[in-house]
């Protein structure tokens, strides 16, 4: 408690850029604490309000070509940044109700907490040997069709979206406030919950929802990066070797499909010592991704180390994210003063 009245004392004695940018600084690391306290917000989520708004607008506004997905993504993802930027001007001078104001989105946007939750779930059903449970409770992370999955590759499935997701739900959204506030995270969550919704490979979507995927592709190109250099970087928390883990991740990170994805699970299977990538099998569709890593297949205790994996990177990312939102107002500075 000393500690928020001294923060809320330095916040009220700022004001202008340099408190703006200490009060978005603030607001991204309480956020981040409240998400790794309290977790995804119980109800009435701000992001499952938003899919719900970006579902009624795709309903309104589809038709089966790029032009009409243009539209639904630039109305779907320029709202919310233009909410974010009143916002921020309206609070530029008011930076202990700004701080509050970024630590409320940082928290509605992350998703650290419930990743490695769900990580741990899984790993408590496979140890058990309940691979019922474990097929049942897939859902909560990827869309892939658990029916014939065993434990290898239930957990292989789990590790592959914890990678991935770490740097989706957690390193991407911290990155993106710390470089434009507000703005910067509203925008990235919109952006990535539309991908979610209309950007994956279907008959009704194969043309409108190239526009979201792409600009989700776009925005997650250097997060997805600095999610697997932290991910080497904290090797040796998951008993791993950093030399290791990066040897695996530049040896097989351009291998995957996606430009992202591949960046943060070579890191992961360094990190932990086992080999990803493989035959994946969704609800309709079969797709045969290259192996990345070496070792074994994962298991039930690769689950918590890669927990603990993603927790940290998470870590490093929101300190990162604050230092750049604290740059933010020295490089203002510089450039008023030329």
């Amino acid at each position: 408690m000393v500690g928020m009245e001294r923060a809320g004392r330095m916040l009220s004695a700022r004001s202008g850029p340099r408190g703006a940018a200490t009060a978005d600084a603030v607001g991204l690391l309480a956020g981040f604490a409240l998400d790794a306290v309290l977790g995804d917000p119980r109800r009435w989520h701000p992001v499952a309000g938003f899919g719900q708004a970006a579902g009624a607008l795709e309903r309104r506004l589809y038709a089966p070509h790029r032009r009409a997905g243009a539209v639904f993504t630039t109305v779907a993802v320029g709202v919310p940044v233009v909410a974010g930027l009143a916002a921020s001007v309206l609070t530029r001078r008011q930076p202990v109700a700004r701080a509050v104001l970024v630590a409320a989105a940082t928290w509605s946007v992350l998703g650290g907490r419930t990743l490695r939750r769900e990580s741990a779930v899984m790993a408590a059903h496979l140890e058990r040997g309940d691979l019922l449970a474990a097929r049942g409770r897939l859902s909560h992370l990827c869309g892939r069709d658990p029916s014939t999955l065993d434990e290898p590759e239930l957990a292989r499935a789990t590790v592959e979206s914890v990678a991935e997701n770490t740097s989706d739900a957690v390193v991407a959204p911290l990155l993106w406030g710390g470089l434009f506030g507000l703005p910067g995270l509203l925008g990235y969550r919109a952006a990535n919950t539309l991908d979610a919704m209309v950007g994956h490979r279907s008959p009704r979507y194969a043309r409108f929802g190239t526009p979201s995927a792409r600009l989700d592709d776009l925005l997650n190109l250097v997060p997805s990066r600095l999610t697997g250099l932290l991910t080497i970087a904290a090797a040796p928390l998951a008993g791993g070797r950093p030399a290791e883990a990066l040897r695996v991740w530049r040896r097989d990170r351009n291998d995957h499909p996606s430009p992202n994805a591949g960046q943060c699970e070579s890191a992961m299977a360094g990190a932990l010592g086992v080999r990803l990538g493989g035959r994946n099998v969704y609800f309709g569709r079969t797709e045969t991704r290259p192996l990345l890593g070496d070792g074994p297949r994962p298991s039930a205790g690769h689950l918590r180390r890669a927990a603990r994996l993603s927790g940290t990177a998470g870590l490093g990312a929101a300190v990162l994210a604050a230092g750049v939102a604290l740059a933010r107002s020295g490089l203002r500075r510089r450039a008023g003063g030329r």
